[in-house]
Formats: structure tokens, C-alpha cells, sequence
């Protein structure tokens, strides 16, 4: 398989919000990668810290001015990507510095790649947490274990499956082939389950989920993030449940959502 898809094809987008004391840490990964590439900062709450940050590192920065929530703002990146691949990095997480060679090379091996996604660790409490010390990462890596086989990132039956228990793939880890893509991606009714509701919709879709096992980023997970707040108000449960019946009968949604909802709540403590 030829090289269709090349570093010059590729933007980091980074989705920046209010005044995190991450984000310099997160370009400081973006640009130290082996294969360089273009970044671009984008937000919704434009102030100083943002533009500091861009005028230091010399980055394009992008307001959307039609602040509608995570949702929109995402679009709103993706969409305004010239590249044909895209990953929306977070402002919070690191990018280890093989993370776009490693996904360029996957995606070039696919037919027709949709997305790809790599491993992944967290950042909890300042430390980073691996699959051997904690049981949720041990739980995603099994599930997508299978798709490390070429052949099954093709099977829409499989995908699903894969999916249908939970949502195993890190959002920010994803680079988007936008050439087999819609327009618009996320749902902009949602405020946490995005992500997963992306997944499920492509996932019915001709193409390829490309995967890479090994871990090229760290995202980071702390009581008072986004992710944080929607767990502790009930929101991130209630968008959890809405994507399980996608898959399953409701009794089977609302007991494999209870699981689901005690997991992500021991994220936290």
C-alpha cells in the first residue's frame, strides 16, 4: 500500500477551553513529534492565555464565535481543518512523540479507513495510570484487542460488537479521514456521549477502524474536568444509556448502564 496519506495531510486541532494550566504541556507534545505536522489552536472562550500561548508557539488560532457546546465546537474544528486528516487533540492530554508516525503508517495500510486510534494511558492525580494498575484500561484494551487484525476492523458486525458494551475508544487518541467522511460528525444534542455516538453511526458505515495497540498518548482525568463535572451530574450516565439502546433491548441497556456508571464514577475517586 502506497503512502496516500503523508505528515503534510495532517493538523492537530486543539480544542482549548477557559485558562488550562495543561495546555501548554499538550502543544509542547504536539510539536516534538518525530513526524511534524501542522497545529492549530481552536475555542469558543477566546482570552489572554490562549492568546499567549499561540503568539509563543506562532499557532494559528480559530474563535468560534457560535459557542453551542462541546459538540459545535468540535464540528466547528473538524470542519475548519483544510487537511485531510484531523486529530482533535484535548488541551489536557500529552502526545507522545511517535503518535502521528505511528498513526500515518496504519492508516496507509488500510483500503479505506475511516479512523484511527491508538492505546492509551491516564493521567490521574499527576501520575500516570497504565492497564496494570487499573482495571477499566485492562477492560478497553481486551475489547479492542480483536481489532489489531486487519480483517476484523473491516466487519461492521464486529465493530459493533466491540462498541456495544462500552465506549473502549479514547476520543483524543482519533485521527479522522476526512475523505471518507461526512461533514459534520457529532451530534450536537449531546454533551458527553459525542464521542461514542460518532463511533456507533460509523461503525454501520463501509470502511475501517485502524487500530494501534500500543500507548502514543496520555489523557488526563481529574475531578474538575469536563469529563469530571458530566460523571458527577448525572449527564454523562443519562447519554450513556441513550447509546446502549442503540445496540440493545432496554432491560439489557439499563443493567449494562449501571456497570457502565459505576465504572466511570471510580475514575474519580
Amino acid at each position: 500500500m502506497t503512502n496516500r496519506y503523508r505528515k503534510e495531510d495532517h493538523t492537530f486541532a486543539i480544542c482549548a477551553y477557559g485558562e488550562s494550566r495543561y495546555l501548554e504541556q499538550c502543544i509542547d507534545s504536539l510539536l516534538k513529534q518525530s513526524v511534524k505536522s501542522r497545529v492549530v489552536l481552536f475555542t469558543s472562550t477566546p482570552n489572554e492565555h490562549i492568546n499567549e500561548l499561540a503568539k509563543k508557539y506562532e499557532l494559528p488560532l480559530k474563535v468560534n464565535s457560535n459557542a453551542k457546546g462541546i459538540a459545535a465546537d468540535w464540528n466547528f474544528a473538524y470542519e475548519q481543518t483544510a487537511t485531510k486528516l484531523v486529530t482533535l487533540a484535548h488541551q489536557d492530554d500529552i502526545y507522545y512523540p511517535d503518535f502521528l508516525e505511528q498513526s500515518l503508517k496504519q492508516i496507509n495500510s488500510c483500503a479505506k479507513p475511516m479512523i484511527a486510534f491508538t492505546g492509551y494511558y491516564e493521567i490521574q492525580d499527576g501520575k500516570t495510570v497504565t492497564d496494570k494498575d487499573f482495571i477499566n484500561l485492562r477492560i478497553k484494551r481486551i475489547l479492542l484487542s480483536p481489532l489489531a487484525i486487519n480483517r476484523s476492523q473491516k466487519t461492521k458486525w464486529f465493530r459493533r460488537r466491540l462498541i456495544s458494551l462500552g465506549n473502549p475508544i479514547c476520543c483524543p487518541s482519533v485521527t479522522y479521514v476526512k475523505d471518507n467522511l461526512s461533514k459534520k460528525l457529532f451530534d450536537e444534542g449531546l454533551e458527553t456521549n459525542l464521542d461514542w455516538a460518532a463511533w456507533e453511526k460509523l461503525s454501520k458505515r463501509e470502511g475501517q477502524f485502524a487500530y494501534i495497540p500500543k500507548p502514543l498518548m496520555a489523557h488526563r482525568i481529574y475531578a474538575d474536568s469536563a469529563t469530571g463535572e458530566l460523571i458527577h451530574n448525572g449527564i454523562r450516565s443519562k447519554e450513556d444509556l441513550k447509546v446502549l439502546e442503540k445496540f440493545w433491548p432496554a432491560p439489557i441497556a439499563r443493567a449494562l448502564n449501571r456497570l457502565y456508571s459505576k465504572s466511570q464514577k471510580s475514575r474519580l475517586k
